[in-house]
Protein backbone atom coordinates (compact mmCIF):
# COMPACT_ATOMS: atom_id res chain seq x y z
CA UNK A 1 0.00 0.00 0.00
CA UNK A 2 1.30 3.80 -0.74
CA UNK A 3 1.96 5.96 1.91
CA UNK A 4 1.51 9.39 1.04
CA UNK A 5 3.88 11.86 2.00
CA UNK A 6 4.81 15.34 1.66
CA UNK A 7 8.19 17.38 2.12
CA UNK A 8 8.23 20.80 3.41
CA UNK A 9 11.68 22.86 2.31
CA UNK A 10 12.40 20.37 -0.74
CA UNK A 11 14.95 22.84 -1.89
CA UNK A 12 17.57 22.33 0.41
CA UNK A 13 20.10 19.71 1.06
CA UNK A 14 18.23 17.81 3.48
CA UNK A 15 15.47 18.35 1.07
CA UNK A 16 16.82 16.72 -1.88
CA UNK A 17 18.02 14.06 0.01
CA UNK A 18 14.50 12.81 1.22
CA UNK A 19 13.46 13.39 -2.49
CA UNK A 20 16.49 10.29 -3.16
CA UNK A 21 16.00 8.20 -0.71
CA UNK A 22 12.33 8.29 -0.97
CA UNK A 23 12.86 7.93 -4.83
CA UNK A 24 13.11 4.27 -4.08
CA UNK A 25 11.27 3.64 -1.43
CA UNK A 26 8.56 0.88 -1.70
CA UNK A 27 5.88 2.53 -0.10
CA UNK A 28 6.28 5.51 0.28
CA UNK A 29 4.63 8.07 -2.27
CA UNK A 30 5.24 11.47 -2.65
CA UNK A 31 2.48 14.40 -3.54
CA UNK A 32 3.32 17.35 -1.90
CA UNK A 33 6.25 19.61 -2.14
CA UNK A 34 7.23 22.87 -0.91
CA UNK A 35 10.23 25.55 -1.43
CA UNK A 36 8.81 29.09 -1.08
CA UNK A 37 11.33 30.90 -2.95
CA UNK A 38 11.48 28.24 -6.01
CA UNK A 39 7.38 28.15 -6.12
CA UNK A 40 6.36 27.08 -9.55
CA UNK A 41 9.52 25.61 -10.23
CA UNK A 42 10.06 21.93 -11.16
CA UNK A 43 12.28 19.78 -8.95
CA UNK A 44 14.34 19.19 -11.87
CA UNK A 45 15.25 23.08 -12.14
CA UNK A 46 16.05 22.96 -8.67
CA UNK A 47 18.35 19.61 -8.76
CA UNK A 48 18.91 18.16 -12.37
CA UNK A 49 20.30 15.26 -10.58
CA UNK A 50 16.44 14.37 -9.88
CA UNK A 51 14.88 15.36 -13.36
CA UNK A 52 14.15 11.93 -14.13
CA UNK A 53 12.09 11.55 -11.57
CA UNK A 54 7.90 12.29 -11.29
CA UNK A 55 7.59 14.58 -8.84
CA UNK A 56 4.79 17.18 -8.22
CA UNK A 57 5.66 20.96 -8.76
CA UNK A 58 7.49 23.06 -5.93
CA UNK A 59 4.41 25.24 -4.16
CA UNK A 60 4.18 27.26 -1.12
CA UNK A 61 3.07 26.07 1.86
CA UNK A 62 -0.13 27.61 2.29
CA UNK A 63 -1.20 26.36 -1.15
CA UNK A 64 -0.79 22.66 -0.35
CA UNK A 65 -3.29 20.61 0.24
CA UNK A 66 -2.59 17.75 2.99
CA UNK A 67 -6.13 15.80 2.54
CA UNK A 68 -4.44 12.26 1.63
CA UNK A 69 -1.15 13.19 2.90
CA UNK A 70 -0.34 11.20 6.19
CA UNK A 71 3.37 12.22 7.43
CA UNK A 72 4.95 15.18 6.60
CA UNK A 73 8.86 15.70 6.38
CA UNK A 74 9.63 19.42 7.87
CA UNK A 75 13.09 20.63 6.06
CA UNK A 76 12.62 23.85 6.76
CA UNK A 77 15.54 26.24 8.79
CA UNK A 78 15.80 25.82 12.31
CA UNK A 79 13.56 28.90 13.73
CA UNK A 80 10.59 28.52 11.08
CA UNK A 81 9.58 24.80 11.96
CA UNK A 82 7.65 25.49 15.19
CA UNK A 83 5.33 27.93 13.70
CA UNK A 84 4.68 26.00 10.83
CA UNK A 85 4.18 22.91 11.88
CA UNK A 86 1.89 24.20 14.91
CA UNK A 87 -0.09 25.05 12.12
CA UNK A 88 -0.80 21.68 10.31
CA UNK A 89 -3.50 19.91 10.05
CA UNK A 90 -4.08 17.52 13.44
CA UNK A 91 -4.34 14.03 11.69
CA UNK A 92 -0.68 14.68 9.99
CA UNK A 93 2.43 12.44 11.51
CA UNK A 94 5.66 14.80 10.99
CA UNK A 95 9.32 14.08 10.69
CA UNK A 96 11.06 17.33 11.37
CA UNK A 97 14.76 17.71 10.43
CA UNK A 98 15.64 21.20 11.87
CA UNK A 99 16.18 21.92 15.39
CA UNK A 100 13.48 23.39 16.84
CA UNK A 101 12.38 20.09 18.66
CA UNK A 102 15.32 18.49 20.17
CA UNK A 103 16.16 20.03 23.54
CA UNK A 104 12.82 18.66 25.68
CA UNK A 105 12.77 21.63 28.18
CA UNK A 106 11.63 24.92 26.20
CA UNK A 107 14.02 26.80 28.38
CA UNK A 108 16.79 24.99 26.74
CA UNK A 109 15.94 25.66 24.00
CA UNK A 110 15.93 29.54 24.62
CA UNK A 111 19.10 29.04 26.35
CA UNK A 112 20.71 27.82 23.27
CA UNK A 113 18.83 29.21 20.14
CA UNK A 114 18.61 32.78 21.40
CA UNK A 115 14.64 33.12 21.26
CA UNK A 116 11.27 31.98 22.92
CA UNK A 117 10.11 28.60 22.17
CA UNK A 118 6.69 29.41 19.66
CA UNK A 119 5.50 25.76 20.24
CA UNK A 120 5.61 24.75 23.45
CA UNK A 121 2.46 22.74 23.36
CA UNK A 122 3.71 20.61 21.00
CA UNK A 123 7.46 20.16 22.58
CA UNK A 124 5.97 18.25 25.47
CA UNK A 125 5.05 15.09 22.69
CA UNK A 126 8.23 15.29 20.68
CA UNK A 127 10.28 12.44 20.82
CA UNK A 128 13.64 12.46 19.82
CA UNK A 129 14.57 10.85 16.88
CA UNK A 130 17.74 8.93 17.35
CA UNK A 131 16.10 5.63 16.19
CA UNK A 132 18.40 3.09 17.44
CA UNK A 133 17.59 4.01 21.23
CA UNK A 134 13.82 6.05 20.90
CA UNK A 135 12.58 3.13 18.43
CA UNK A 136 9.15 2.16 20.50
CA UNK A 137 8.50 5.70 21.46
CA UNK A 138 8.90 6.90 17.66
CA UNK A 139 6.45 3.65 16.00
CA UNK A 140 3.55 5.80 18.13
CA UNK A 141 4.76 9.22 18.15
CA UNK A 142 2.93 12.33 16.26
CA UNK A 143 5.99 13.81 16.43
CA UNK A 144 9.52 13.15 16.02
CA UNK A 145 12.53 15.60 16.49
CA UNK A 146 15.07 14.56 14.10
CA UNK A 147 18.85 15.12 16.11
CA UNK A 148 21.87 17.18 14.69
CA UNK A 149 24.51 15.35 12.51
CA UNK A 150 26.97 16.52 14.86
CA UNK A 151 24.66 15.24 17.91
CA UNK A 152 24.32 11.74 16.90
CA UNK A 153 27.82 11.04 15.53
CA UNK A 154 28.52 11.62 19.49
CA UNK A 155 25.87 9.84 20.96
CA UNK A 156 26.59 6.67 18.75
CA UNK A 157 29.73 6.61 19.90
CA UNK A 158 29.45 7.32 23.86
CA UNK A 159 25.87 6.82 24.84
CA UNK A 160 26.54 3.22 25.55
CA UNK A 161 29.72 3.77 27.32
CA UNK A 162 27.81 6.02 29.67
CA UNK A 163 25.21 3.17 30.18
CA UNK A 164 27.18 0.63 30.94
CA UNK A 165 29.62 3.10 33.33
CA UNK A 166 32.45 2.00 31.57
CA UNK A 167 34.11 5.46 31.28
CA UNK A 168 34.60 8.81 32.80
CA UNK A 169 31.70 10.92 32.51
CA UNK A 170 33.74 13.70 32.97
CA UNK A 171 36.31 12.87 31.03
CA UNK A 172 35.08 13.00 27.24
CA UNK A 173 36.42 14.98 24.34
CA UNK A 174 34.86 15.02 21.28
CA UNK A 175 36.99 16.69 18.39
CA UNK A 176 34.95 16.50 15.24
CA UNK A 177 35.23 16.77 11.12
CA UNK A 178 32.13 18.19 9.14
CA UNK A 179 31.31 18.34 5.68
CA UNK A 180 30.41 21.78 3.88
CA UNK A 181 27.11 20.58 3.35
CA UNK A 182 25.77 20.39 7.40
CA UNK A 183 26.02 24.09 6.95
CA UNK A 184 22.98 24.31 4.51
CA UNK A 185 22.74 25.33 0.96
CA UNK A 186 22.55 29.18 1.96
CA UNK A 187 25.12 31.04 0.10
CA UNK A 188 27.71 32.26 2.91
CA UNK A 189 31.21 33.95 1.98
CA UNK A 190 33.01 31.57 4.84
CA UNK A 191 31.48 28.62 2.61
CA UNK A 192 32.68 29.69 -0.91
CA UNK A 193 34.96 27.37 -2.81
CA UNK A 194 38.28 29.50 -2.47
CA UNK A 195 37.89 30.37 1.22
CA UNK A 196 36.88 26.60 2.30
CA UNK A 197 39.59 24.30 0.11
CA UNK A 198 42.65 23.22 0.69
CA UNK A 199 41.82 24.16 4.89
CA UNK A 200 40.02 22.70 7.82
CA UNK A 201 39.46 24.92 10.51
CA UNK A 202 37.66 25.14 14.16
CA UNK A 203 34.63 26.36 14.90
CA UNK A 204 32.02 27.49 18.08
CA UNK A 205 35.54 27.35 20.14
CA UNK A 206 35.06 26.86 23.64
CA UNK A 207 31.40 25.25 24.51
CA UNK A 208 29.28 27.63 22.01
CA UNK A 209 28.06 24.65 19.43
CA UNK A 210 23.97 24.43 20.01
CA UNK A 211 24.59 20.53 19.40
CA UNK A 212 26.00 20.60 23.42
CA UNK A 213 22.32 20.88 24.04
CA UNK A 214 21.52 17.68 23.07
CA UNK A 215 24.52 16.06 24.29
CA UNK A 216 23.82 17.75 27.87
CA UNK A 217 20.32 16.48 27.33
CA UNK A 218 21.12 12.48 26.37
CA UNK A 219 23.87 12.32 28.54
CA UNK A 220 22.64 13.68 31.81
CA UNK A 221 19.37 11.63 30.98
CA UNK A 222 21.34 8.09 30.45
CA UNK A 223 24.08 9.05 33.32
CA UNK A 224 21.48 10.19 35.87
CA UNK A 225 23.64 13.17 36.58
CA UNK A 226 25.03 16.05 34.71
CA UNK A 227 27.29 14.90 32.44
CA UNK A 228 29.13 17.73 30.16
CA UNK A 229 31.80 16.58 27.67
CA UNK A 230 34.22 19.26 25.67
CA UNK A 231 33.03 19.62 21.86
CA UNK A 232 35.48 21.38 18.89
CA UNK A 233 33.96 20.80 15.37
CA UNK A 234 35.65 21.68 12.22
CA UNK A 235 34.75 22.42 9.02
CA UNK A 236 36.23 20.85 6.55
CA UNK A 237 36.78 20.31 2.28
CA UNK A 238 34.33 17.88 1.85
CA UNK A 239 30.61 18.20 0.60
CA UNK A 240 29.00 15.56 2.89
CA UNK A 241 30.32 13.47 5.90
CA UNK A 242 31.12 13.33 9.56
CA UNK A 243 33.70 11.57 11.35
CA UNK A 244 34.16 12.39 15.33
CA UNK A 245 36.94 11.23 17.59
CA UNK A 246 36.31 10.94 20.88
CA UNK A 247 38.70 10.88 23.63
CA UNK A 248 37.66 8.35 27.02
CA UNK A 249 39.00 7.64 30.14
CA UNK A 250 38.32 3.75 29.82
CA UNK A 251 39.92 0.26 29.32
CA UNK A 252 39.62 -0.07 25.49
CA UNK A 253 38.41 -4.02 25.30
CA UNK A 254 35.64 -2.76 28.11
CA UNK A 255 35.11 0.09 25.37
CA UNK A 256 34.98 -2.08 22.58
CA UNK A 257 32.73 -4.84 23.77
CA UNK A 258 30.06 -2.55 25.04
CA UNK A 259 29.86 -0.56 21.60
CA UNK A 260 29.66 -4.27 19.91
CA UNK A 261 27.28 -5.76 22.64
CA UNK A 262 24.88 -2.28 22.37
CA UNK A 263 24.84 -2.62 18.15
CA UNK A 264 25.08 -6.26 17.49
CA UNK A 265 21.26 -6.36 16.27
CA UNK A 266 21.39 -2.92 14.54
CA UNK A 267 20.75 -3.48 10.84
CA UNK A 268 22.66 0.59 10.28
CA UNK A 269 25.57 0.61 12.97
CA UNK A 270 28.59 -1.36 13.11
CA UNK A 271 31.40 -1.94 15.16
CA UNK A 272 34.75 -2.77 13.23
CA UNK A 273 36.83 -4.98 14.74
CA UNK A 274 38.98 -3.71 18.00
CA UNK A 275 42.06 -1.47 16.47
CA UNK A 276 40.41 -0.89 12.91
CA UNK A 277 39.46 2.66 12.32
CA UNK A 278 36.47 4.30 10.26
CA UNK A 279 36.83 6.70 6.97
CA UNK A 280 33.92 9.29 5.99
CA UNK A 281 34.27 7.81 2.71
CA UNK A 282 33.20 4.07 3.88
CA UNK A 283 29.21 5.52 4.57
CA UNK A 284 29.32 8.17 2.09
CA UNK A 285 25.60 8.80 0.81
CA UNK A 286 24.36 6.03 3.11
CA UNK A 287 22.56 5.39 6.34
CA UNK A 288 25.63 3.59 8.09
CA UNK A 289 27.44 4.36 10.69
CA UNK A 290 31.20 3.03 11.39
CA UNK A 291 32.62 3.13 14.97
CA UNK A 292 36.11 2.08 15.62
CA UNK A 293 37.88 1.70 19.16
CA UNK A 294 41.80 1.65 19.38
CA UNK A 295 43.58 2.20 22.81
CA UNK A 296 45.69 5.11 23.80
CA UNK A 297 49.06 4.37 24.49
CA UNK A 298 48.55 5.76 28.00
CA UNK A 299 47.02 2.93 30.02
CA UNK A 300 43.32 3.03 30.52
CA UNK A 301 42.44 5.65 27.59
CA UNK A 302 40.58 4.80 24.94
CA UNK A 303 40.26 6.36 20.98
CA UNK A 304 36.42 5.99 19.92
CA UNK A 305 35.98 6.98 15.77
CA UNK A 306 32.32 7.65 14.38
CA UNK A 307 31.76 8.14 10.97
CA UNK A 308 28.36 8.55 9.09
CA UNK A 309 26.91 11.24 6.19
CA UNK A 310 25.40 14.12 8.03
CA UNK A 311 22.89 14.16 5.23
CA UNK A 312 21.97 10.67 4.90
CA UNK A 313 22.02 8.87 8.60
CA UNK A 314 22.70 11.87 10.41
CA UNK A 315 19.27 13.63 8.90
CA UNK A 316 17.43 12.49 6.38
CA UNK A 317 17.92 8.65 5.75
CA UNK A 318 17.57 9.13 10.19
CA UNK A 319 13.76 10.91 8.67
CA UNK A 320 13.17 8.09 6.30
CA UNK A 321 14.21 4.96 9.06
CA UNK A 322 12.07 7.05 11.56
CA UNK A 323 8.92 7.72 9.07
CA UNK A 324 9.29 3.82 8.29
CA UNK A 325 8.65 2.66 11.99
CA UNK A 326 5.52 5.86 12.29
CA UNK A 327 4.18 4.29 9.37
CA UNK A 328 4.35 0.75 9.86
CA UNK A 329 6.90 -0.36 7.28
CA UNK A 330 10.00 -2.30 7.73
CA UNK A 331 12.36 0.00 8.86
CA UNK A 332 15.05 -0.36 6.78
CA UNK A 333 13.09 0.45 3.74
CA UNK A 334 14.42 2.61 0.86
CA UNK A 335 18.12 2.92 2.99
CA UNK A 336 19.79 -0.18 2.35
CA UNK A 337 21.94 0.38 -0.66
CA UNK A 338 25.10 0.41 -0.10
CA UNK A 339 28.05 3.25 0.10
CA UNK A 340 29.08 5.50 -2.65
CA UNK A 341 32.64 4.93 -3.64
CA UNK A 342 35.07 5.93 -4.21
Amino acid sequence: MSRKVAILGASGYTGAELIRLIATHPTMDIVALSADRKAGMEVGAVFPHLALEALPRLQRIEEMSFDKVELVFCALPHATSQAVIAGLPGHLRVVDLSADFRLRDPAAYETWYGQPHAAPHLQAEAVYGLTEFYRNDIETARLVAGTGCNAAAGIYGIRPLLEDRVIDPDRIVIDLKAGVSGAGRTLRENLLHAELSEGTHPYAVGGTHRHLGEFDQEFTRVAGRPVQVQFTPHLAPMNRGILATIYVDGDPQAVHTSLSRRYDLEFFVHVLPFGAVPSTRHVRGSNFVHIGVVGDRMPGRSVVVVALDNLTKGSSGQAVQNANLMLGAEETAGLTLPPVFP
